[in-house]
């Protein structure tokens, strides 16, 4: 059907695989298809299900590498169609991402890439995917990818980003797969599997850093690390959370129990914080649909800052140093849109979660102070190859965004009517359409729903951290896209919600919104239980 009709039939990609050498031998590869079921039935004896992916099969064959190479042309060479499977019509209004939108409700909702890239684009997203999923190792000889450090947050992007999705507040299980802990490899020393630190803490002073940005502590720069080279560097500290309740009491009397965090810093390796020293903790945002918001056209979003106040909310963009780019630009991503780029975002975040150098970052995490840390051996320069940073963020780029579901339940319907009606969908802006998108050209001209503004909103006391970010001040945080935000916990349990993951529902995460919130937070407080139930259902649909 055409795009201009009623309901688009949501088709996954052509085909998904993800090849890479051996990290031991070097003389063997991975290959991982998907294939629908009928494509994949001559081949059944090698294939087990894939739950949740579209009625897929997943298709998963050990190889050497010539067959891998042969296997792979072949693949790219034969007609798209053979490959393309039957998806069910999903209505237009819940396409989240337009063309960029894919039907799995399972835990791998997040990991889709379009279904419209070329050949040289799929590859270049598998070597993003590998780059995505590497553990990185403190030393050459242990068996995974050498150049972590010398201090991080994370063995991986996956440590905090599992399946794509959201942290996980501290004290949540971890229902993602963390391996088997001193699972042998071949002559080589394993690298353990390390448990999510769930948030990293960010650290600044009183003041202006370069740029207008927040002011790097000087022992410790703009985020603490709590790993470090056992026995050689040591980690800059350690974090731990203590969480406060409190009880808001409803309209019809029903009580709810919120809870704000405590954060004590312990063990620092170097001078104290001092007076001076501003600290927020950071949970990882989800992954899905950033290329899509990336395509918004700038003149959209500062349009939407130029609005009439709406019920006393209006909101401001935050201008922010995009070191990729070498200038100032208008920030969209991150919690206070304190990025302005998927390229700077993920050169950060190797750089500061991870410890990895990158044409963005040449130069290793090591504050003037940490003497030890400037001595370690790296593993290039850089170690984040230009080629391995392009991957990655085409990567983050090219993922899509689970449809809406249950759009037509009377319960779902009324939610929508209530959220709206609460002054809600005024920051939430339910609909927006991409612009020109020279790094992917599918991303333009895309009609989203994304459920944001990508704006600074002063969201009251109660959530303010005390630590501004560029012009974002110590209240204000950017509009979160609310797209998939209902299968969060499908996808790898995490059922946290706000910047430091204090809401563990729905209903907590609206009461804790305050200042140009009020209204909303009010007007959700004098619902009837029903209506209330309605909204949340609403929101589980995104």
């Amino acid at each position: 059907m055409g795009l201009g009709s009623r309901k688009h039939s949501v088709v996954g990609h052509a085909f998904s695989y993800l090849a890479h050498r051996d990290n031991c031998t070097g003389d063997s590869a991975r290959l991982s298809l998907s294939f629908p079921t009928t494509t994949c039935t001559p081949l059944r004896f090698l294939c087990v299900p894939l739950k949740g992916v579209l009625k897929r099969i997943h298709c998963v064959f050990a190889v050497k590498v010539w067959p891998l190479q042969v296997l792979t042309a072949f693949l790219l060479l034969m007609p798209a169609p053979g490959f393309l499977q039957n998806a069910a019509d999903v209505p237009v209004q819940a396409l989240s991402g337009g063309s960029f939108s894919n039907d799995d409700a399972g835990d791998t909702a997040y990991l889709h890439p379009a279904a419209t890239l070329d050949a040289k684009q799929a590859e270049l997203f598998a070597l993003g995917h590998k780059m995505f999923n590497n553990r990185w190792a403190f030393f050459w000889f242990e068996n995974a990818e050498f150049g972590r450090g010398p201090t991080s947050n994370a063995q991986s992007c996956t440590t905090c980003h599992a399946n794509n999705g959201r942290g996980l507040a501290p004290a949540t299980p971890h229902a993602a797969t963390t391996g088997v802990e001193g699972a042998a490899r071949d002559h080589h020393i394993t690298v353990p599997f390390e448990p999510a630190p769930n948030m990293v803490i960010r650290i600044s002073l009183k003041g202006d850093g370069p740029h207008g940005g927040p002011r790097p502590h000087p022992d410790y720069g703009d985020q603490l690390q709590i790993y470090g080279v056992k026995g050689v560097v040591p980690a800059e500290g350690r974090f731990s959370i203590e969480w406060r309740e409190q009880v808001s009491t409803l309209a019809d009397g029903e009580q709810i129990r919120l809870r704000s965090p405590v954060i004590n810093i312990t063990d620092l390796a170097y001078a104290p914080l001092g007076d001076d020293a501003m600290i927020g903790p950071r949970l990882a945002p989800p992954l899905v649909g950033l290329g899509l918001l990336e395509a918004i056209p700038e003149d959209t979003i500062v349009a939407l800052a130029a609005r009439e106040p709406a019920a006393g909310i209006r909101g401001k963009v935050n201008r922010v140093w995009d070191e990729s780019q070498g200038k100032t630009v208008l920030g969209r991503f991150g919690l206070k849109a304190n990025h302005g780029s998927v390229r700077e975002q993920v050169a950060n975040a190797f750089f500061n979660d991870i410890g990895l150098s990158s044409p963005v970052y040449p130069d290793q995490n090591c504050p003037p102070v940490q003497k030890v840390c400037k001595e370690q051996m790296v593993a290039g320069k850089p170690e984040i190859t230009r080629m391995r940073l392009d991957a990655t963020e085409f990567y983050i780029r090219a993922l899509t965004v689970p449809v809406r579901r249950q759009t037509g339940d009377a319960r779902v319907v009324r939610g929508e009517q209530l959220f709206a009606q609460a002054h809600c969908s005024v920051c939430h802006v339910p609909e927006l359409k991409t612009g020109a998108s020279p790094s992917l050209p599918q991303l333009a001209q895309q009609t989203i729903r994304p459920y944001t503004d990508l704006l600074l909103h002063d969201m009251g006391d109660g959530l303010a951290d005390g630590r501004p970010d560029f012009l974002a001040g110590a209240a204000e945080w950017r509009t979160p896209p609310l797209w998939g935000i209902g299968l969060s916990e499908i996808v790898n349990g995490a059922n946290a919600f706000l910047h430091d993951g204090r809401a563990r529902n729905f209903t907590e995460a609206i009461l804790w919104h305050g200042g140009e919130a009020e209204v909303s937070r009010q007007a959700f407080r004098k619902f009837a239980r029903e209506d209330r139930a309605a909204l949340v259902a609403f929101l589980g649909s995104l």
